[in-house]
């Protein structure tokens, strides 16, 4: 029995047999580590995406960048810091947010513990998958084939699986 995943919705549990990483890998933007970051934050934002998958300039996988560490370079830290300071800054602050993130690449702004992160096989079965996101603490992950990026999975993606599995 081969298993496959239907994009739209997950065929009844009595219908599938264990998925891995290749089968809910998804072909997701990917940014290089040089990259600027506010085309990265750009990318999130459009795409709708909890974070993005960094490679090296080879296209190695490297890294991850989650939306919300965007978040911290274009939000004051003294507002982060007491967010009922939000409401006094008013508008005209929120116009210079994206001034915070001028002139940075993805590297400035990826967190210290989501760089060098190991890319999942394309075998590697769910729990397996869900194990290393939570230890990374990573909204995604990299799933690897032959040597090559074969796609990326996504935290609400992963549960959606496992919840059906």
């Amino acid at each position: 029995m081969t298993c496959t995943v239907d994009q739209t919705a997950f065929v009844s549990r009595t219908d599938r047999c264990d998925m891995n990483a290749e089968e809910i890998a998804e072909d997701l933007p990917v940014v290089r580590i040089d990259s600027d970051a506010i085309d990265a934050a750009r990318i999130i934002a459009e795409h709708n995406l909890p974070g993005l998958l960094v490679t090296d300039t080879s296209g190695k996988p490297y890294g991850v960048l989650p939306a919300s560490e965007i978040l911290r370079f274009i939000v004051p830290r003294y507002v982060q810091d007491d967010p009922s300071l939000a409401g006094v800054l008013g508008k005209s602050a929120a116009n210079h947010t994206k001034e915070n993130l001028a002139g940075k690449k993805v590297d400035d702004v990826l967190p210290e513990h989501l760089r060098n992160v190991p890319s999942a096989k394309a075998d590697d079965s769910i729990i397996m998958l869900a194990a290393e996101m939570a230890r990374l603490r990573s909204p995604l992950i990299a799933v690897s084939k032959d040597g090559k990026l074969h796609g990326v999975i996504t935290a609400s993606r992963l549960l959606a699986a496992a919840l059906e599995s």
